[in-house]
């Protein structure tokens, strides 16, 4: 039983364990904290995602859908051992389950098979998603068991766990397959030798991608009249930050909804009076990241 970990404290336990770690839009302030509580924590939940594409998984577990609001977990394993972290706080992951294997991983003993759903699991458990269809014949890469495995264990040596305080989904809700491919308790046996040893140490930082975004093309650029694929680009940027004023688009052509929609941007990044009348300008376009077109 323990406090949950805090956003950094989360960051610098999984990359001191040596995994790559991908921090996803406003992640850290992303949960469903207003729906209940959360904590104490007492352990690790793995789930598989029944997805495909590691883009598309990544902000499905954010945002989730119409039945279930995201974040769906607290983060996404990719086929490739990237850890794509999507919320932090309650997450709609575990559902209700068992108390009684609850009481077996705060007790850090055997689980005793899971018949009843009686208990809040999105309080007490931290859940990692795994990209897999779950259909039994999707592959499980080395590199993505191993990545399980060490955010498993980076967490358990935060909170001072064993290995017995990480399950699967089948093993806490009747009726749930997941992850379905690989061993829960082969998976723990992995686990126990982890946190035998130490931990591999943070790894170098990816190198930086090359600029992907429109340069800023001048005040000047944004009048009457003005048609370009930049213009329909920074559009989609604004409606998905939120800041639409579009009846119809976004389209090419410069018009007073792009001018409203970005007087909001500018707005949403603390700009007033003169300095948020909707023409963009090299600091706002810049925090805007336009793709390139």
């Amino acid at each position: 039983m323990a406090t949950p970990l805090t956003a950094a404290r989360l960051v610098k336990a999984l990359r001191e364990e040596g995994l790559e770690v991908h921090e996803y839009r406003d992640w850290r302030s992303h949960n469903r904290n207003h729906k209940g509580p959360w904590g104490p924590v007492n352990g690790v939940m793995i789930h598989h995602t029944v997805t495909k594409g590691t883009s598309s998984s990544v902000e499905l577990c954010y945002r989730g859908h119409s039945a279930l609001p995201g974040p769906l977990c607290h983060g996404v394993i990719d086929k490739a051992g990237a850890v794509h972290l999507v919320g932090n706080g309650r997450a709609n992951h575990a559902g209700l389950g068992d108390g009684d294997v609850l009481r077996a991983v705060i007790g850090e003993k055997k689980l005793p098979k899971d018949n009843e759903a009686d208990t809040d699991g999105n309080r007490h458990f931290y859940g990692f998603e795994c990209v897999n269809l779950g259909d039994g014949k999707d592959p499980w890469p080395e590199a993505q068991k191993l990545a399980i495995e060490k955010v498993s264990a980076a967490i358990c040596r935060a909170h001072g766990w064993n290995e017995k305080s990480v399950i699967g989904h089948l093993e806490w809700q009747p009726g749930k397959i997941d992850p379905r491919g690989f061993a829960m308790s082969t998976m723990r046996k992995r686990i126990a030798k982890r946190l035998g040893g130490k931990p591999d140490g943070p790894t170098a930082p990816a190198p930086k991608p090359p600029a992907s975004h429109e340069p800023f093309p001048g005040a000047a650029f944004f009048r009457e009249g003005r048609n370009s694929k930049i213009i329909t680009a920074m559009g989609k940027r604004l409606v998905a930050q939120g800041c639409s004023r579009y009846q119809v688009g976004p389209g090419p052509n410069w018009t007073e909804a792009d001018r409203k929609s970005y007087a909001a941007w500018q707005r949403k990044l603390g700009y007033s009076g003169k300095d948020a009348d909707g023409i963009p300008g090299s600091a706002s376009w810049k925090k805007l990241k336009v793709p390139k077109v």
